[in-house]
């Protein structure tokens, strides 16, 4: 591929990825919203089915490995910034136990229904040869999903980060976090095991073995070498060097471990000390890049891998059942969850719309899927444009919620 046609790719990507981003930020929605349905408009459902010989000529074939190295860099930046922020509840007792219910409540109600529904779903939508365990279990986990970074700028759009409801919603979104990217690793160990259960157990055990260096050994040398060489918090360009050497090592070894790049990513980050100032440095110098720069590349490649054909014959009403299902058992998960703590009705409520974020993880979760051969791309498609709608109602549930609550409250004082 010529530097000439890559560096047009990437104008476009860019054009079409922050126009979208600032006209959706008009209508009170995170700019990510935007971004993720750039990558849609550039897909084979927009902009190749209105215009395909020039859609052909932009993203040939043979130019989509380019792209596709640079969006798995800003994957991993991106998912290392995201385990680094990852934080256990303000303060122990019950914030931390509300947190855990909400989080366990929110994960396992659309985990058991992602199960129910993929019999349906499996002889339609499955990749040919695959078996329904894998497939049924994928399913599961993509809908359990919460997108930790995206709920966290909702709360702060909206002043709501230190409200209990806030709290409460990013201690049970670093919950489901934790548990979903364990269970999704399981997963595609299971689905991409070259000799059965001999070759899923060789691939936990290298999990196992990479989980315990980095928490034994790196974890650490870590600590260490950032009190000596960034007391402050703030890493040298050494420090920062060595930080991402280690940061692509552990991403090299879950690749070669047949899972993805984005487990390593992910598990480093967490090893990382919990210091806000070391966090912000860190999201002040590798953030502009990966997701202003990378991001908008992975959700441009996205996009691509996307189907018209998913929404023919009876895809509508199979994308109508995943919304329905994502989105109760988000909701009603995660309104249980607060509930048995002894939250009231309006707040339970207001936790359980927040978990049914999904945005950008949803998305890194989708196209590991993709990737893995779990899902193919009619599934893709609709988990994408699940993705997209269930994050974009966050805001107007919230609203709703809070409108239902202050009626409640005025008819009450007027009685």
């Amino acid at each position: 591929m010529s530097l000439t046609l890559l560096f047009l790719q990437l104008t476009v990507i860019l054009v079409v990825a922050r126009a979208c981003g600032l006209l959706l930020r008009a209508f009170g929605q995170p700019m990510v919203i935007g971004e993720m349905a750039a990558g849609i408009l550039l897909g084979p459902v927009v902009f190749g089915a209105l215009f395909p010989q020039w859609h052909a000529q932009l993203f040939p074939a043979a130019s989509l490995a380019s792209l596709s190295s640079l969006a798995m860099v800003g994957v991993v930046l991106f998912m290392f910034i995201v385990g680094a922020e990852l934080r256990a509840p303000s303060g122990m007792g019950a914030q931390l136990r509300a947190a855990g219910w909400v989080g366990v409540c929110s994960m396992v109600l659309p985990m058991i229904l992602g199960l129910a529904i993929a019999p349906v779903l499996h002889p339609s939508l499955a990749p040919e040869g695959l078996a329904f365990w894998p497939f049924a279990l994928f399913l599961g986990v993509a809908l359990s999903i919460t997108a930790f970074p995206v709920l966290a700028r909702i709360l702060k759009d909206r002043n709501m980060t230190r409200t209990p409801v806030g709290q409460l919603s990013l201690g049970a979104a670093g919950v489901v976090d934790a548990l979903a990217w364990v269970l999704l690793a399981m997963v595609v160990a299971l689905a991409t095991a070259d000799a059965g259960l001999g070759g899923f157990i060789k691939i936990a055990l290298g999990l196992a073995l990479l989980v315990a260096a980095v928490v034994l050994v790196v974890r650490p040398l870590l600590a260490r070498l950032l009190r000596a060489h960034a007391p402050d918090g703030v890493p040298t360009p050494m420090v920062l060097a060595a930080l991402l050497i280690g940061l692509f090592a552990c991403a090299m070894i879950t690749e070669w471990l047949h899972l993805h790049a984005v487990f390593g990513a992910f598990l480093f980050g967490i090893a990382l000390p919990r210091d806000d100032r070391l966090l912000r440095a860190l999201v002040e110098r590798l953030e502009p890049l990966s997701v202003v720069v990378l991001m908008p590349i992975f959700f441009a490649l996205a996009g691509l891998g996307t189907t018209s054909g998913a929404f023919a014959n009876a895809g509508l009403g199979a994308l109508a059942l995943i919304l329905l299902v994502a989105t109760a058992g988000k909701i009603i998960g995660g309104a249980a969850g607060a509930r048995v703590c002894g939250y009231g009705w309006r707040d339970s409520l207001a936790t359980g719309a927040l978990m049914n974020s999904r945005g950008l993880m949803e998305l890194i979760v989708i196209k590991v899927g993709l990737d893995a051969g779990l899902i193919g791309p009619e599934l893709f498609t609709m988990l994408l444009v699940m993705a997209l709608v269930t994050t974009a109602a966050t805001g107007p549930l919230l609203a709703l919620i809070g409108r239902r609550g202050a009626k409640a409250v005025d008819g009450a004082a007027s009685h």
